[in-house]
């Protein structure tokens, strides 16, 4: 389900993260598959800068670890610290730091349309996400009939 990575990625995303600090904002095209069904491959996300205090439950952040960026769901949080999931992901991500955090994504554009982004997915979105959890294969053949 994962894309193949391009370690020419890794200065884009260092530039993604000095843009979102330096001017607040930042859109991003999406080319993972670990938020299917609600975040898509090709999606285009709207994101907000914000500090962990600003990040609940349900939302969708965007991070910097190790170079590489990440919009996973907020499943648990403290003063200190955010704990993410992707939606499709069984496992739940390491801590994310207010040193990692860029911010949070605020609009989710598909084929140049707002699409509705909900802090908690509805029933079928979490069904489809547990089957994409337990299948790969699901995973592809879903992310590849949306980008047609």
């Amino acid at each position: 389900m994962d894309t193949a990575f391009d370690p020419r990625d890794l200065s884009k995303n260092e530039l993604a993260a000095a843009a979102i600090c330096s001017f607040g904002s930042l859109r991003l095209r999406v080319t993972g598959s670990s938020m299917l069904p609600a975040v898509r491959p090709g999606d285009v996300l709207l994101v907000h800068r914000c500090g962990i205090e600003d990040a609940s439950l349900g939302d969708v952040v965007l991070y910097l670890r190790q170079r590489r960026l990440f919009a996973h769901r907020v499943v648990a949080r403290s003063a200190a610290q955010l704990l993410t999931q992707g939606d499709s992901i069984g496992e739940v991500d390491d801590a994310v730091t207010a040193h990692e955090l860029l911010g949070k994504v605020v609009r989710i554009m598909r084929r140049g349309r707002t699409v509705r982004h909900e802090s908690k997915p509805t029933l079928p979105a979490r069904m489809a996400a547990a089957l994409f959890r337990h299948s790969r294969s699901a995973g592809r053949l879903f992310a590849r009939l949306q980008s047609r």
